[in-house]
């Protein structure tokens, strides 16, 4: 009869452990830091490298298009020539040169030679031009530069959905692990305790040496359970605190979140248009598009001849005085490659081919984004009834063990079904915890799927 209380009290620990293993592991690691699913998000937009690099892509992007801007005003030039003159330069003048008066006859009245000393000397030409059918071109390049920034921050904007995607995978295969490894700690406390007790029984003769193995079988698998899911746990935290860019060796938890939300479930139609409109890979193929466009319209404009407004100084330094020390003109300057075998049309001719392979691109983004709507549509309402499988099955498991202990406290089941009951317990608590998992994986493939900013 002692031996039957104490079976009866076993059992009785049996269930309160496992119903209350979650709260104890809550309660023992109350010390490390807690991390929601929000503060996940929050830390990588901050602090994720890729993130940032890809941030500085945008920058560059701007830098460039402010570079180009600064080609609508008038460039500035000053060149200095500084050299020593290895041989005079002699200017030579004949007789009545400059012509020849009545009253004082030629000029000059004989040939006439003036050198320039062998010295240093130094030219300095100073230009200043204002592009004319240039701003045209300038203006289509600048508008090319847009497009070129906006394609990186979409592209930005897409590394950020994948990053948050990763996220999100490895925090609930964090959560899915923790609720295994708990549960497994439990069996293990509850496991090693009933080895002691079978030991004993196996002493007074009460039960079998076969029913000790069994029991130090079950202890030893339950062991190894747990040291490979806490391994799986620590790989995981080290991936994730990767993707949030912090140390990789910090240590945190993870906090539940419940099976469903308090939101209405999205219709596949309204997720279609917003994904249409949001998906960053249709933004980056309409861009790409529009990119080639006016790649097209600067290729065209090469048939423009180039016209600007020049002004020009020049100024020879430590020359004979009777070279100038001034010369200033200003003037229109005229570029115009006037036949070009066909060169332009057939580079033009490529940009059309090339807009028309874009515009099929964006048709097949588009065709191949409403199939990924639709696939995780479809998936998200699976996994949301396959928890609700799942969350029955535990309610029966668990229903099965105290019918099973009630009846065993009545001489009427064996211990042998309540340990098998307990086991279809803990089957079901996984099968939760992974469908658990896999629907909010599900959800958050079809948040992304739609594209909006998470």
């Amino acid at each position: 009869m002692e031996v039957r209380k104490s079976s009866v009290v076993l059992l009785t620990l049996l269930i309160l452990v496992s119903i209350n293993a979650g709260v104890r592991a809550q309660s023992s690691s109350s010390s490390t830091e807690v991390l929601t699913l929000v503060e996940c998000i929050d830390i990588a937009l901050r602090n994720n490298l890729e993130l940032r690099n890809a941030a500085l892509e945008i920058s560059k992007a701007e830098e460039r298009l402010a570079a180009r801007r600064t080609r609508r005003l008038p460039s500035v030039h000053l060149d200095i020539f500084g050299a020593q003159q290895l041989k005079p330069i002699d200017f030579t003048f004949h007789q009545g040169a400059f012509g020849s008066f009545p009253l004082i006859g030629p000029v000059p009245g004989k040939e006439t030679v003036i050198s320039t000393p062998l010295k240093a000397t130094a030219i300095f030409v100073g230009r200043v031009a204002q592009p004319l059918s240039d701003l045209y071109r300038i203006g289509l390049d600048i508008t090319r530069l847009s497009l070129t920034r906006d394609l990186a921050q979409e592209r930005s904007r897409q590394q950020q959905h994948e990053i948050i995607q990763s996220i999100k995978q490895v925090y609930f295969a964090i959560l899915q692990a923790q609720g295994a490894l708990e549960s497994a700690r439990a069996n293990i406390k509850l496991y090693r305790e009933l080895d002691r007790t079978t030991e004993q029984y196996v002493l007074q003769q009460v039960a079998l040496k076969a029913d000790s193995l069994d029991m130090k079988v079950r202890l030893a698998k339950t062991e190894y359970e747990a040291l490979v899911l806490g391994n799986q746990i620590t790989e995981q935290k080290q991936k994730l605190n990767r993707l949030l860019g912090r140390d990789v060796l910090k240590d945190f938890s993870v906090q539940p979140i419940s099976s469903l939300d308090s939101e209405p479930e999205v219709e596949v139609a309204a997720a279609r248009s917003r994904a249409l409109e949001h998906r960053p890979e249709l933004a980056q193929a309409h861009l790409k598009v529009k990119l080639a466009q006016w790649d097209r319209r600067l290729k065209k404009s090469e048939f423009i001849p180039d016209a600007s407004i020049n002004f020009q100084y020049f100024s020879p330094r430590n020359y004979n005085d009777i070279v100038p020390k001034n010369i200033a003109q200003i003037g229109i300057s005229l570029r115009w490659e006037v036949f070009d075998w066909g060169r332009k049309k057939h580079e033009l001719n490529e940009k059309d081919l090339i807009i028309e392979q874009l515009e099929n691109e964006v048709r097949q983004a588009e065709t191949s984004v409403l199939l990924e709507v639709e696939q995780k549509f479809r998936n998200v309402q699976q996994t949301r009834q396959l928890l609700h499988i799942a969350e029955l099955s535990q309610q029966a498991a668990r229903e099965h063990v105290r019918v099973l202990k009630d009846r065993y406290e009545v001489q009427v089941a064996l211990m042998n079904q309540v340990l098998q009951a307990q086991t279809a317990v803990e089957q079901a608590n996984s099968d939760y915890q992974r469908a658990l998992s896999s629907f909010w994986t599900a959800k958050a493939e079809f948040e992304k799927a739609t594209g909006e900013d998470q």
